[in-house]
């Protein structure tokens, strides 16, 4: 018995279909394995959906050998009105009497499901007496998301035979995001783009080929601060504005992050923490002693987010710790007007950006 779930839809239907290729050796005629939608409209059309599954399981192969049942995509597992309904209950307890009961020879039982209630004994007997692999999407809720997802956008774009720049990757995690099955779908058009020549993926070739989504927009509007670019940040505020984005929502998700984190980068790098490599640099941060390294952002599960820090490295070097101060106390007048007093939220996200360009300027000076 196999199980394949979690909340990443579009891993768990490419891991299901890699391991029902592997159990059948690739070769599904029709007649020796079955595959059953598990797509339940109601509760009777889960109760049927578990009865088919039970009869593919008890009936042997027409010509014999060995037999896969695949319950695929099942939706009636998870605790919504369907999946809570007496009916539904009775054909889930019906199929893991089946199961429990025990498989004929050379039977193999594959359920793939993109929710299932773990309070359940369903659950419970999956966890105790089959195989059960399990693919959830990145919570992009917590700190250092983007460490996870940059690791896996590496991994999957090393079996294209492709590698991104730093700035590249960067922007791609932040426009692709966390989900793999759009991960995949961008990476195979950066392929194709590409072609077999060039293999290394560029900034330009992420801004040419992978939509700009409202976070991508957000790291764009980061990284033209951090270099000092005021025409593309305001380029970009503008459009978000435009699209009728709150310039609060944009001063607290972009702006005040960014001057935020090149202002603990900056500090960190005097303290003499620097890496060429994230591993590097993370581990010269983690040897820092507690109380230097308490104030800085922590993940929920223990220890400093330094990715952030890690990828503002070098743009902290266009500033000095005075004046990434002063841009912290102006970008705090800046949230207090726009929240507090009645001036044009366009002049004040402009003026802004305009006084940290100049901060760039006068450090390059």
């Amino acid at each position: 018995m196999h199980a394949i779930i979690g909340s990443d839809e579009g891993r768990v239907k490419e891991e299901a279909l890699r391991l029902h290729r592997e159990l059948t050796g690739g070769n599904d005629d029709g007649f020796t394995h079955e595959t059953i939608d598990g797509t339940a409209d109601n509760s009777e059309g889960a109760f049927q959906i578990c009865r088919s599954v039970v009869e593919a399981l008890n009936t042997l192969p027409l010509f014999g050998g060995e037999k896969v049942v695949w319950l695929k995509s099942a939706t009636f597992l998870i605790d919504d009105v369907t999946g809570r309904s007496e009916r539904t209950l009775s054909g889930v307890e019906a199929l893991k009497e089946c199961l429990d009961a025990g498989l004929a020879e050379g039977v193999t039982f594959l359920l793939s499901a993109t929710g299932i209630d773990k309070r359940r004994a369903f659950w419970k007997f999956l966890e105790k007496s089959a195989e059960v692999r399990s693919y959830d999407k990145i919570d992009t809720s917590r700190e250092g998301w983007e460490e996870e997802v940059a690791r896996l956008v590496q991994g999957r774009a090393k079996d294209l035979g492709l590698r991104f720049e730093d700035e590249a990757l960067e922007l791609f995690v932040m426009q692709a995001g966390e989900a793999t099955r759009q991960i995949g779908s961008e990476l195979e058009k950066l392929d194709l783009f590409l072609g077999p020549e060039r293999r290394t993926i560029t900034l330009a070739d992420v801004r040419a080929m992978v939509p700009m989504s409202r976070a991508g927009i957000v790291f764009e509007i980061g990284k033209a601060l951090q270099t000092g670019d005021a025409a593309r940040a305001i380029e970009l505020i503008d459009r978000l504005l435009t699209s009728g984005e709150s310039a609060i929502g944009l001063m607290r998700a972009s702006i005040i992050p960014t001057v935020r984190n090149l202002f603990m980068a900056r500090v960190v790098a005097d303290m003499g923490v620097r890496g060429g490599s994230y591993s590097a640099f993370s581990g010269a941060l983690d040897r820092l002693p507690a109380l230097k390294k308490a104030w800085l952002p922590q993940k929920k599960s223990g220890g400093v987010n330094a990715y952030p820090l890690f990828l503002m490295q070098g743009a902290a070097g266009a500033f000095s710790q005075d004046s990434l101060r002063g841009l912290m106390e102006s970008a705090l007048k800046a949230d207090k007007a726009l929240v507090t007093t009645g001036l044009d939220h366009r002049l004040v996200l402009h003026r802004f950006v305009a006084e940290m360009s100049a901060a760039v300027e006068r450090r390059r000076a």
